[in-house]
């Protein structure tokens, strides 16, 4: 579910996939090389053969493993990891930087209390809930009514499930309704979704959803906030990603003000009004400077130690060091 249709978004469907925790454990098993089906039941815990087969159909239904045969013994098969699914580890290594700063202790990949938070961020991500969360605290009622594909009851559901994961928390009132707001864990959770939605713009291009103006704003108005600059930096900044839609073109993003302290003051989707600084790109231009904080293909305009620091400070915030890059 994405708020208006019944499909998932950007990077939403790989999270899920990375959520089974035979499939996590699968794709550890095979990081160092081949291995027969009989060697990967016992490296996954010997779940059921029919529960193994299902996983690895799965795995090669997304191109992340083959089978083979061993030319040495032609009656033997094998799986390996493809190029692709040698990147999707990637995406598992982000995705388990996240897990270790969970609230309440690190999770461990594979786990269920991993599984439940996983599948809490892709469907609070796919729902677009945390889009309408990450612009301002909302209570139940007001969910329901800026997302109009979910039922009542499916709403509540979800924010149950998200409010367990401890990716958003109820704010105090003194008026009706409890408004809830994304945790600072949740603004961290931009990290996998982003590398995410990377794999699959690069392996799934035809099987997945395209990154849409509603991902951007919702990836910086989630990420931005918990930034703070060097002192001595200040003002407005726009940030933004050129979205192509068949022939047409729109930027999506956020303009961002920087207080004389170097905190941020206000972070909106509304790009009009003057700035000083300004950094615009494609997404896979994004997807290179916040994962593996390459710059290059960044235009960076006005003010660029300003524009310079926000996006380094969105890398730096995430993802901390480099993600190494597939070919």
């Amino acid at each position: 579910m994405n708020g208006s249709r019944n499909e998932a978004r950007a990077g939403a469907q790989t999270l899920v996939l990375l959520s089974a925790p035979v499939n996590v454990l699968l794709l550890e098993a095979l990081a160092g090389g081949p291995k027969q089906q009989s060697e990967l039941r016992r490296d996954t815990g010997s779940p059921a053969q029919t529960t193994l087969r299902g996983h690895l159909k799965a795995l090669m239904r997304v191109g992340a493993l083959e089978r083979r045969r061993r030319n040495s013994f032609p009656g033997m098969l094998e799986c390996e990891l493809t190029p692709s699914g040698k990147e999707l580890l990637l995406v598992l290594d982000v995705l388990r930087r996240w897990l270790e700063r969970a609230p309440d202790g690190a999770l461990a990949p594979g786990s269920n209390e991993a599984k439940a938070a996983i599948k809490a961020l892709a469907e609070g991500w796919s729902t677009t809930m945390l889009r309408a969360l990450a612009a301002t605290p909302l209570s139940l009622t007001e969910l329901d009514s800026v997302i109009g594909a979910l039922s009542y009851p499916a709403l509540e559901r979800r924010l149950a499930t998200m409010r367990l994961a401890g990716l958003v928390a109820p704010r105090p009132t003194n008026g009706r309704g409890t408004p809830y707001a994304v945790t600072d864990w949740q603004r961290l959770g931009v990290a996998p979704v982003a590398a995410a939605a990377r794999w699959e713009s690069r392996n799934l291009a035809a099987h997945s959803a395209a990154i849409t103006p509603l991902d951007v704003e919702a990836a910086f108005l989630l990420a931005v906030p918990r930034l703070r600059l060097p002192g001595e930096l200040s003002g407005a900044c726009r940030i933004a990603a050129e979205i192509r839609n068949g022939g047409k073109r729109r930027l999506a993003g956020v303009r961002v003000a920087v207080e004389d302290d170097g905190s941020i003051a206000s972070c909106t989707t509304s790009l009009e009004g003057s700035v000083d600084a300004w950094a615009l790109g494609s997404p896979d231009a994004w997807f290179r400077a916040v994962i593996e904080s390459d710059l290059t293909e960044l235009e960076l305009g006005g003010d660029c130690s300003l524009s310079r620091a926000l996006v380094e400070g969105l890398h730096d915030s995430l993802f901390g060091t480099p993600v190494q890059s597939c070919p």
